[in-house]
């Protein structure tokens, strides 16, 4: 079954290095979008406790706090509340530009290929969403 329009021949050969580069690309694209997604996620996270840190310093420095870490809530005095929420802020901002490095390389990758499977194959592949 041809799915070309019709008069159209296909005659590029598909070898087993040009399917090699398609998986790849597939698979480069699969987690491109994993990491998006966690990358979108860690942004939420930071915003959150950007909000919360300005709510918590409005409190009186001796009254407790209830912080989450992890499933559990602790009760910090407002300073070590803020003292935490630093290491948070400092912790997610380093998985954000790792995220952001990991996307950066697969980026780069995935235009290599596009590029690779474009030159051989032209019109005959589709590699945009």
């Amino acid at each position: 079954m041809e799915l070309l329009p019709e008069g159209k021949r296909n005659t590029t050969q598909v070898t087993y290095e040009d399917q090699q580069k398609i998986n790849e690309f597939s698979k480069l694209i699969m987690r491109k979008d994993s990491i998006e997604q966690e990358l979108s996620k860690e942004m939420q996270e930071k915003e959150y406790l950007d909000d919360v840190s300005l709510e918590i310093e409005l409190i009186d420095e001796d009254e407790k706090v209830q912080y989450k870490i992890g499933d559990i809530f602790l009760f910090f005095k407002q300073s070590e509340a803020v003292e935490q929420l630093e290491k948070d802020v400092e912790s997610i901002d380093a998985k954000i530009e790792e995220l952001q490095n990991k996307q950066s390389d697969i980026d780069s990758r995935v235009s290599a290929l596009k590029t690779e499977l474009y030159a051989k194959f032209g019109d005959n592949i589709n590699l945009e969403r």
